[in-house]
C-alpha cells in the first residue's frame, strides 16, 4: 500500500537490458523516471508474470506508480503499482 505521506511517481517499468537500454547480463527490473532509466531494486522482473510472455517485462514497456528513492544510481522501490495497458484502437475499414 502506498504511503500518503510521500509523493507517488509516474514512470515507465521494464526490463532494464531488453527494453531500457542498460547494461547487464541477465534480465532485471528498471524504471525509467523523466528520461533517465535505472535498475530497481524492491521488486523481481517475474512478480509481474512471466518476463518473456508477449506482454511481459522483456517485450513491453509499461505504465506505473512508484514510491521509493534514489540511491547509487538505482531505483529503491517501496511501493509500486503496475498500471493496465493500453489497448490498442482497432482500425475503421475506410
Amino acid at each position: 500500500m502506498a504511503d500518503t505521506s510521500k509523493p507517488v511517481q509516474a514512470v515507465e517499468v521494464s526490463c532494464g537490458k531488453c527494453k531500457l537500454g542498460l547494461p547487464g547480463k541477465t534480465c532485471d527490473l528498471a524504471i525509467r523516471i523523466d528520461g533517465k532509466a535505472y535498475y530497481a531494486d524492491g521488486a523481481g522482473i517475474d512478480s509481474f508474470g512471466d518476463a518473456h510472455a508477449g506482454d511481459g517485462m522483456c517485450n513491453a514497456i509499461r505504465n506505473a506508480e512508484v514510491q521509493g528513492e534514489l540511491l547509487d544510481n538505482r531505483f529503491k522501490i517501496s511501493y509500486i503499482k503496475i498500471l493496465p495497458a493500453e489497448k490498442k484502437k482497432k482500425r475503421s475499414k475506410s
